[in-house]
């Protein structure tokens, strides 16, 4: 199997700890190929960023399957872009979110997504309804832009800590969902402090495409992922143009 993890940010960092994550969970015959966008913002942070981020991500996925990827997974806990690399791609494409929110929901009843800031804290709990998960998942933020959470001496695993703390004790939280991409090393560890399931989205986006792989099952292109219609794009977006 060949599973394309592409990172919607700029930071190669962030990418090399997704691929890493990827390749922690992914099976002995998973090839984990992780891409980082070309263009758009450092992080994304909020729907100025996400929106930003597309043309770079959407890049990517299109150069990934002419290359051979199966399938392909956003590294953004915003699921940013899903909908329009569901209907670009004719591979199957997953998102951080989805992935962790259903992943989540085999295992517990209820649990709380802990995520970085409060402008993504609003913008998951919406994700989270959309998903059908609103009655069971609360979302809190941790006040860690994104980025700190490259930096060890930011203090930032210490806030993620407090919030899963309180998510525990006032939640009823009975397992916890790790609400960004940058967190996807930290999931083992925490599973170990805290003794209940601690979910991250790239792993579990990983091992839901290898189900879809053997399964041969692809985006359906009926109704809302059916590829784009061809017509002319101008200006710098003429390159993304759908083909006829």
């Amino acid at each position: 199997m060949r599973i394309l993890i592409v990172n919607p940010n700029t930071t190669v960092s962030m990418t090399e700890k997704a691929g890493e994550a990827a390749r922690a969970v992914a099976g002995a015959a998973t090839d984990i190929i992780a891409a980082t966008s070309q263009m758009g913002p450092a992080s994304i942070e909020g729907h100025y960023d996400g929106a930003l981020a597309l043309p770079g991500l959407l890049a990517e996925i299109r150069a990934g399957e002419k290359a051979g990827a199966q399938a392909a997974v956003i590294a953004c806990f915003d699921d940013t872009g899903l909908d329009a690399a569901r209907s670009l791609a004719g591979i199957p494409v997953l998102g951080l979110c989805e992935s962790a929110l259903v992943t989540a929901g085999f295992l517990a009843q209820r649990f709380t997504v802990v995520t970085t800031l409060e402008r993504s804290r609003v913008l998951l709990e919406n994700l989270s309804r959309h998903y059908g998960f609103g009655d069971r998942a609360k979302v809190r933020a941790a006040d860690i832009p994104v980025l700190e959470l490259e930096d060890e001496g930011s203090g930032a695993i210490g806030k993620l800590r407090r919030q899963i703390e309180m998510a525990l004790d006032n939640d009823g939280a009975e397992a916890i969902v790790l609400g960004c991409a940058g967190m996807a090393d930290l999931a083992f560890a925490l599973q170990a402090e805290y003794g209940v399931p601690v979910v991250d989205g790239v792993s579990a986006a990983v091992k839901h495409a290898e189900a879809l792989i053997a399964q041969r099952l692809t985006t359906s292109k009926r109704g809302s992922y059916a590829t784009p219609l061809a017509k002319t794009y101008v200006g710098a977006m003429a390159g993304f143009a759908p083909e006829a």
